[in-house]
């Protein structure tokens, strides 16, 4: 599988699966009009189906691998888990994500540290799996980095569609005693820290690597598609706070603008990774053209 160097730092992606969603139910107050100039160049990158115009978004991780620790950034869906509202999602029972995985000459007990960007459905599956009716964590030798305020936050709320992931993979790392809950300014190390990017959940993280003056920030679901690098302010239906939500992508985009950091995104076309270009009073997403080996 392709990998990209970052200094002496390693990315690679971990695909489960590419999933349609309709755009007007994702990003509820657009309209055609508002995506007719979009259309061609989205369809031609991946990011819409010709035939019906639903954007497909990839369900993926990162994994990272420095000179000290293998990490998983997000766990994508998972298997066993009861997604309702999630036909493709519900009850799967695949094997793409360990395939995936062992592609990467990777076994579950080889992952050091998982990351948790944020704590929806799709970013947390894989951190547990159902073993003789228990759900246990699938990764036996991790810390699984997570936001403290975020798990107080989906606890005290007590929402249904946010407790399932809490319920099914989340709680269950907390009481293996295998979570390590943090600020989202927390440093594992000099390569390896944290980037607040609030807004589409209380706690909203980006993880930054840095290795030989090189850098690459892995931004989760900052952003669902390269068309909000045009239109920062249009917000997706997941948004928990959607005005902090549009004031953190802006701020992201013109920190990263015109720089040489690889902005690694969770459900942009693959690649998924490229850099941030200015496009007038907005931005635009370059898809990476450096070296994959």
């Amino acid at each position: 599988m392709p990998h990209r160097s970052i200094g002496d730092i390693t990315v690679a992606r971990i695909l489960e699966m590419n999933y349609a969603f309709d755009r007007f139910e994702f990003y509820p107050n657009t309209t055609e009009d508002d995506w007719a100039p979009h259309l061609d160049w989205l369809t031609e990158e991946g990011g819409l189906d010709p035939t019906t115009k639903e954007m497909v978004l990839p369900i993926q991780s990162y994994v990272v691998r420095t000179s000290h620790h293998t990490i998983l950034v997000d766990t994508c869906a998972g298997n066993d888990k009861d997604r309702p509202h999630r036909p493709g999602w519900h009850m799967k029972t695949d094997d793409n994500y360990m395939m995936a995985l062992a592609a990467e000459g990777l076994a579950p007990e080889d992952i050091d540290y998982v990351m948790c960007t944020h704590l929806h459905l799709d970013h947390v599956g894989w951190n547990t799996r159902l073993i003789d009716g228990r759900w246990v964590p699938t990764f036996p030798n991790a810390k699984y980095v997570m936001s403290k305020k975020e798990v107080d936050t989906w606890n005290a709320e007590g929402n249904p569609s946010a407790m399932l992931p809490m319920i099914d993979s989340v709680l269950p790392v907390i009481e293996a005693g295998q979570a390590e809950l943090v600020s989202s300014d927390f440093a594992l190390d000099d390569d390896v820290w944290l980037e607040p990017s609030p807004g589409h959940t209380p706690d909203h993280f980006s993880v930054k690597f840095a290795s030989k003056g090189k850098g690459a920030v892995m931004a989760g679901d900052l952003m669902h598609s390269p068309v909000q690098c045009l239109h920062p302010e249009w917000a997706a239906r997941p948004d928990w706070d959607v005005d902090l939500a549009r004031d953190t992508r802006r701020k992201f985009m013109e920190k990263y603008s015109e720089t040489d950091e690889l902005v690694c995104m969770a459900h942009f076309p693959l690649p998924s990774v490229g850099q941030i270009v200015a496009n007038g009073d907005a931005f635009r997403f370059k898809y990476d053209d450096g070296p994959w080996t």
